[in-house]
Order: C-alpha cells, then sequence, then structure tokens
C-alpha cells in the first residue's frame, strides 16, 4: 500500500479536537483519493476560486505575501534603521534614540532618515520571497520525512528546521542590498543610493565587496528568522488556546488577524535580543573597509555587541514582524488561504 503523508494538513490545522477527530477519520477512510485534495475556498468569495494546499500556487502565493510583507515594512522603519546603524557604529556621537535623530535631522535633514531605502524595499522583498515561500516548501518536506506521529510531536523542531533552510538561501539574495545600505546611511559622501553606489563599490571592492558580510549576516538572519518562525506559531497557538475564547475557525478574520500581529509583535522582541550580536557585528563590517570580526569584537566588546542599539531594534523589530505577520496573513486570506499557526494538531496515530 503506497504511503500518504497526512500532517502537513494538520500542521495547518485550526478545527477543534471533536471535528479534528472527524477528520482524522474521514481521511484514514478515503485517503488514496482525497488526502491531496485539500482546497481552501476563498473567504472573500460565494464561489468556489481555490488555491490547493501545498500547489505550485500555493508556495508561490506565499512568496508574493512575503515580498510585500518584508519589503514595504523595512522600507518604512528605515529612519529607525538609520540611527540604529549609526549608533552601532558611532556610539559617542549617537549617543541614544532621542540625540541619533536629532543629530541626523540637524546635519542631514529628513532626507537622512531615508538614506538607504532603495537597496533596504528590494533587498527585503528578495528575502521575503524566498523566506515565506521556501518556509513553507521546507515545512511541508520535513514534515513528510519525519511522517505523520513524529512531525506532530516535533512540530517546533519542523518550524526551525524549516524556516533556517529557508533563510540560509534568502540571505544570499538579501547581502549585496544589504551592504549597500550600510554603506550609505553610515558613510557620509558616499553614494545616495543604490544606482550611484552599487558601481562605486563594485569598482572598489568586487564583487566579494558584496558579500563580505555574509557569514555575519547568516549569524543575524538565521537565528532571527528560526526564532520568528517558531515562535511565532507557538505564541499563536497559545492565544487561541489560552485567551481568544473560541476555536479559530469560529473566529471573524479581523481577530485572526488581530491574533497575528500580536503573535508577531512578541515574536520580533524575542529575535530582536537573539540576533542582535550578530546585526551589531554586519553594521561594523560592512561600514569599516578590511575590517574582521575580531576587530569588531576587540572594538565592541561581548557587552557592547549584545546590548548597543539593543531598545531602538526591539523597536523596530517588534514593529516589523508584527506587521510583516499581519500583512502575510491579510494578503493569504485575500487570496484563499487560512491564517498561518493556530490549534495544536492532533496527534495522529502510526499507521
Amino acid at each position: 500500500m503506497a504511503h500518504y503523508s497526512l500532517i502537513p494538513n494538520f500542521l495547518y490545522s485550526s478545527t477543534s479536537s471533536s471535528r479534528r477527530t472527524k477528520i482524522v477519520e474521514d481521511v484514514f477512510t478515503d485517503v488514496a483519493v482525497e488526502s491531496l485534495k485539500f482546497m481552501i475556498p476563498s473567504p472573500s468569495e460565494s464561489g468556489r476560486r481555490e488555491i490547493k494546499m501545498f500547489s505550485p500556487a500555493y508556495y508561490v502565493a506565499c512568496g508574493v505575501g512575503g515580498s510585500i510583507c518584508c519589503g514595504f515594512t523595512h522600507m518604512l522603519v528605515t529612519p529607525l534603521d538609520v540611527v540604529k546603524c549609526n549608533m552601532q557604529i558611532d556610539p559617542v556621537k549617537y549617543k541614544n534614540i532621542s540625540s541619533g535623530f536629532r543629530v541626523t535631522l540637524k546635519e542631514q535633514g529628513v532626507r537622512g532618515l531615508y538614506k538607504g531605502w532603495a537597496p533596504t524595499f528590494l533587498g527585503y522583498s528578495a528575502q521575503g520571497a524566498f523566506k515565506y515561500g521556501l518556509y513553507e516548501v521546507f515545512k511541508k518536506y520535513y514534515s513528510d520525512v519525519a511522517g505523520a506521529e513524529y512531525a506532530t510531536k516535533y512540530k517546533t523542531l519542523i518550524y526551525l528546521a524549516g524556516s533556517a533552510s529557508a533563510e540560509v538561501i534568502a540571505d544570499v539574495a538579501l547581502c549585496p542590498f544589504e551592504a549597500m545600505k550600510v554603506r550609505v546611511q553610515t558613510q557620509p559622501g558616499f553614494a545616495r543610493g543604490i544606482s550611484d553606489g552599487l558601481p562605486k563599490l563594485l569598482k572598489s571592492e568586487g564583487v566579494s565587496g558584496l558579500y563580505k558580510g555574509m557569514v555575519p549576516l547568516w549569524g543575524r538572519q538565521v537565528p532571527y528568522t528560526m526564532m520568528k518562525f517558531a515562535s511565532y506559531e507557538n505564541i499563536v497557538e497559545m492565544i487561541y488556546k489560552h485567551v481568544v475564547p473560541t476555536p479559530k475557525n469560529d473566529c471573524s478574520k479581523s481577530l485572526q488577524l488581530g491574533v497575528s500581529v500580536v503573535g508577531g509583535y512578541l515574536a520580533g522582541i524575542l529575535c530582536a535580543v537573539v540576533s542582535h550580536p550578530a546585526d551589531n557585528l554586519v553594521s561594523f563590517l560592512n561600514s569599516s573597509n578590511g575590517a574582521t570580526v575580531a576587530d569588531a569584537v576587540k572594538k565592541l566588546g561581548l557587552w557592547g555587541m549584545c546590548t548597543r542599539g539593543l531598545p531602538i531594534r526591539i523597536l523596530m523589530v517588534g514593529t516589523l514582524t508584527g506587521a510583516q505577520w499581519g500583512i502575510y496573513d491579510a494578503f493569504k486570506v485575500s487570496v484563499g488561504l487560512p491564517t498561518t499557526g493556530g490549534v495544536a494538531p492532533a496527534a495522529v496515530p502510526a499507521s
């Protein structure tokens, strides 16, 4: 008898326990025909426009949603990013958040707060597409490899492995834009933006200059994304279990999206703390020609790497992550897909 993986459906399940038990019985009764036909109708339509779960269209939709939510949100918080990067590079001049804004406005005007918006938008749009789209690909793949029973039992490990795998690839797309962004934001006179900065960087350092921060970027983004997805999935599950009095499927779409934003903001705080030392490294390496990781550790110190610029990064990342999950899930709902996360999946007995 052929083996059919059932766990992806349950990883996304948000039904009550009694309904979920009925679903398990129905699936086992007609698994050979129906397990690969799970469809999610659009809540905004009375018709039958549907995207088949785990189909190419599903992964493309997740990628598009990820690109939208990451590109626009990162671009909108560019002023916070400018101040944060300058606080990391020159803490004497940019002592805190308020002085960082004051000095930047005095020396560069409002335009100075939006330096680097173009590489930020392009880089994080590309990264978001790969991160969210491939997360769904890897989450299903690792669920299939683990099998129904173990994927349910160790669902957090599935979230961690899927998000880490996706982020490693997504950062390859992000790294050149991140290098440009930091140069534009922290080196006055280097360039106005990506159009004149990219040729200048390529001429002075070659292609390797665009990727010299690759390893620190992985060190920042991979733990960040693992925390972002695993904590979000579990936080949302706990909200529906302990805070919201009704099952997820019985909640309005606006309430579900509100849960997405709250869960995302809480996950973002954890993300900021975990990834902040590597964020300081990325800023230091991209703003100092010829600098090494050892130079950064020597100058910043371990405590400085963990704390310098952390309050503003918590504000920035918490806001970013909450907004991203809200936008991402709103996009999924608009194309007929369920919001991310929900009630814990039911344990599926081993066949």
